[in-house]
């Protein structure tokens, strides 16, 4: 199993300006590779006796001009430009297979990272050997054992970020998840999660909480002139609040999947389409500021750490409107009712609970039923779900009742 532990890096200013000359070097190859492969690939079109573009080949290019033409690459690694390339090629191979849209052209200040290979860098303890460059102190140690694949350095406003991946066949370093059965989970705008036991875990909302900040960073950036260092400043100011609230956004969600992955072995969940539940524009701001594909993500990975799985519901399984005690299923349930009423057993339903209920229920029966499988699952969810897609592109997902959803 190939995990990934991100660490937050100490870095004095020569080291700082280091990284930010190997992201640079970085994101030159990435952006001349990309603007090589169009040119060959039309080449190729215009003469099928050309080559077609490939990574391989356009690093060997690289390499044969970077002396002469690029002279300052060699104040770095060698990887970042060679690993930037092949990333490349990776980006082209899933956009061909369906996986991703067509690369784009790295922007500074957007993608600020580099990568290198696991004969590149040593770890000791809370620090890492950078080449060219030495000891790196680290804010912790790693915390996986096993075989290391390779390591990213980013940047994420003012903070710099190791990424070290790790193919580990140990899972140990989480517990078995605790004997409390299965639960259904309705993840909502107004709470975060509420579960078929009654609890409901607020959301933090930190976008919203912090929209009034945000708006004024963002209109004193817009007033300062191009190129100025108080626009540099101002662009700092605004990036970190970005980060604070995606860190934010980030704590809740990892504190309840632990939390529930901890606590239950089964766990029911909706399968949602965020991109259609974002066009309306009343709700798309609280959406978004949830993370609802990121909590799926989350609960999936850290089930399958503790023994436990997800079951992922039908899309077109109506969780809310239909009646968790006899099945009764109501014609139509507007957004705004928070409350109904059963029409043929009287039950008097909490809509979030109810739909919770409904999805432990549709998660217990589809692991005892002929679906299931033998080997854990994600037991249902509609075709181009789960690790591998079976189709080309993925069909839409919507929700029964409202006209997001590693690496």
């Amino acid at each position: 199993m190939i995990i990934a532990h991100r660490i937050a890096l100490d870095p004095n200013n020569a080291q700082a300006t280091y990284f930010a000359r190997a992201c640079g070097v970085a994101r030159f190859a990435y952006n001349w590779a990309l603007a090589e492969w169009q040119r060959q690939y039309e080449a190729a079109k215009a003469d099928p006796a050309l080559p077609k573009p490939s990574q391989a080949a356009l690093r060997r290019q690289l390499n044969a001009i970077k002396c002469e033409q690029f002279p300052w690459m060699l104040e770095v690694t060698k990887c970042a430009p060679q690993m930037a390339i092949i990333q490349l090629g990776k980006a082209f191979r899933n956009f061909f297979a369906g996986r991703a849209r067509y690369p784009q052209f790295r922007k500074k200040g957007v993608h600020d990272r580099f990568t290198l290979s696991n004969d590149q860098f040593d770890i000791d303890g809370c620090r890492i050997r950078i080449p060219n460059l030495g000891w790196v102190r680290m804010r912790e140690s790693l915390r996986f054992t096993g075989k290391i694949m390779s390591a990213t350095i980013s940047r994420v406003a003012d903070r710099w970020y190791v990424s070290i991946t790790v193919d580990t066949p140990d899972r140990s370093h989480l517990p078995k998840a605790e004997n409390q059965g299965a639960v259904g989970v309705d993840v909502g705008v107004s709470a975060l999660a509420t579960l078929s036991t009654g609890e409901t875990i607020p959301g933090p909302k930190p976008h919203t909480a912090l929209l009034k900040r945000l708006r004024r960073l963002s209109k004193s950036l817009s007033r300062k002139c191009k190129g100025s260092q108080n626009r540099k400043r101002a662009k700092a100011r605004l990036a970190k609040l970005h980060a604070r609230i995606a860190n934010i956004r980030q704590d809740a969600l990892h504190k309840l999947t632990t939390s529930l992955t901890h606590r239950f072995h089964t766990i029911g969940i909706e399968n949602l389409n965020v991109r259609g539940m974002v066009k309306n524009r009343h709700l798309a701001r609280s959406i978004m500021d949830i993370g609802f594909y990121e909590f799926r993500r989350q609960l999936e990975y850290k089930a399958a750490m503790r023994g436990g799985q997800v079951v992922v519901a039908d899309r077109f399984f109506a969780s809310s409107k239909t009646c968790s005690v006899c099945g009764h299923k109501l014609d139509d349930l507007p957004l705004s009712v928070r409350e109904w009423t059963c029409p043929d057993c009287g039950s008097i339903h909490d809509r979030d609970v109810n739909a919770a209920r409904n999805l432990l229920a549709y998660g217990l029966a589809a692991l005892s039923g002929p679906t299931a499988s033998s080997a854990g699952c994600q037991a249902c969810g509609e075709e181009g779900s789960g690790r591998r897609r079976k189709t080309a592109a993925k069909p839409a997902s919507v929700k029964q009742e409202v006209s997001f959803v590693p690496v």
